[in-house]
């Protein structure tokens, strides 16, 4: 066994492993970077099997409240980038700061254990062990697919959204789509244009918020409130009555009626799904009763012909390497302080485990220079020791669905200023 007991091991080299790896090396804090893949990107990396983006895959949150607090994208960059910028800005962050010194490719991590003095045991693809000071988890979180169970058996095509990358498939075909998330939206739009007939199935009412609003990206418009301080409630009235004001309510294009108020839930954020409802392209049916061969039934009674069905219903959270104990595992989820900090041990985190309602590299930039700070100091390791066994903060900020879908969701502005309330704390 290899000894690296004042090295940090990161597990991955997505956008969430490489921001670790950057803000653990700024801090002079040693570690290694292992990545399954033979290039930087994770699930960004088009066409890998543990990639879940698809052709047309564009970023639902404008590219300044996307970017990493240091590294802003390039001013060509379009307001929504594609997969391909994405994954191209994710490799250009890794090669300004250094990062793929310290990544060894095409190795994974098999299994992760814990020896008696609260050192890493760190078994690796290649067969070998190392044993390290303290872990990054930084794998990912939509790569597992999620299937709910339904009645019955269908005899036609079933695949995940996970599975899913370009529409051709659909072509000429009867198509049902499961799930009104962001994924479930893009890839009805997409099999609309070219499938012979295409459903969507919905447990639930959602709200739909354009990209645009008043001709900018609408998490710009929405970000001035925020920064004006202005009240959530008063927030979630104006943002309702500019939205209503636009697209109307869902209920007018024959959707069903949302369970929850606007902003209490992490956005659906597509331009084009109401304007293919609107045009007959998308027929919105409710929850699937059972399948029955090629036929499936809907609650409502009514029942369509398919011939592929599509489950974007989401992904399981998943640490297959390591004992689910070891993350506070309670009914199913880990619960983590912050969703990055284990309660008990100072030398184990996971970093990008949420799911926020603006992007997600910037926050968890933010997550991993604290990381690196509760690292380089012990002090403040100790003192943060109570804060993460005690009560939780509001980071969800009035949301209230708890689905599975939504356990990791947190709202932007009151995620970053607990980070950055921490990180002013423990300088």
């Amino acid at each position: 066994m290899d000894n690296y007991t004042d090295i940090y091991c990161i597990i991955g080299a997505g956008a969430s492993g490489i921001t670790a790896a950057k803000n653990l090396k700024a801090a002079g804090i040693p570690c290694h970077v292992f990545e399954r893949e033979d290039e930087v990107g994770g699930n960004w990396y088009f066409g890998k099997p543990n990639s879940s983006v698809y052709q047309s895959t564009h970023l639902i949150s404008s590219k300044p409240l996307s970017a990493y607090t240091d590294f802003p994208m390039p001013d060509d960059y379009p307001d929504y980038p594609n997969h391909e910028q994405v994954l191209a800005y994710l490799r250009s962050y890794a090669q300004h700061f250094g990062i793929y010194d310290l990544i060894t490719f095409n190795t994974s991590v098999e299994r992760l254990e814990r020896d008696e003095e609260g050192y890493w045991l760190v078994s690796l693809s290649d067969g070998s062990t190392r044993r390290y000071k303290g872990v990054i988890i930084a794998n990912g979180h939509h790569w597992h697919p999620q299937y709910p169970h339904i009645e019955g058996h269908f005899d036609g095509t079933t695949l995940h959204s996970a599975d899913y990358k370009t529409p051709d498939i659909f072509k000429g075909k009867r198509v049902l789509v499961i799930g009104g998330g962001n994924s479930g939206c893009d890839i009805a739009v997409d099999a609309a244009h070219v499938a012979a007939k295409t459903l969507h199935s919905m447990r639930r009412g959602y709200h739909y918020i354009p990209k645009y609003v008043f001709g900018k990206p609408t998490d710009q418009f929405a970000e001035v409130a925020i920064r004006l301080g202005t009240p959530r409630f008063l927030q979630r009235l104006s943002f309702a009555l500019i939205i209503r004001g636009i697209l109307g309510t869902p209920q007018q294009y024959g959707l069903q009626k949302p369970d929850h108020h606007l902003l209490e839930s992490h956005p659906t954020v597509n331009s084009q799904l109401l304007y293919h409802v609107g045009h007959g392209d998308i027929t919105p049916k409710p929850h699937i009763q059972r399948f029955n061969g090629s036929q499936v039934e809907f609650v409502d009674g009514t029942s369509e012909q398919v011939d592929i069905v599509v489950y974007a219903t989401g992904f399981n959270i998943t640490f297959p390497f390591i004992d689910t104990a070891h993350l506070n595992y309670r009914d199913g989820k880990p619960h983590l302080f912050l969703q990055v900090f284990h309660p008990d041990y100072d030398n184990l985190f996971v970093a990008g485990l949420i799911q926020p309602d603006s992007g997600q590299f910037w926050l968890v930039d933010y997550q991993c220079q604290l990381i690196a700070r509760l690292i380089q100091n012990p002090n403040h390791a100790a003192a943060f020791r109570a804060v993460k066994r005690g009560p939780a903060p509001d980071i969800r900020g009035g949301r209230k669905l708890n689905t599975e879908r939504h356990f990791l969701e947190v709202n932007h502005h009151l995620y970053r200023k607990t980070l950055l309330r921490f990180l002013k704390e423990y300088r």
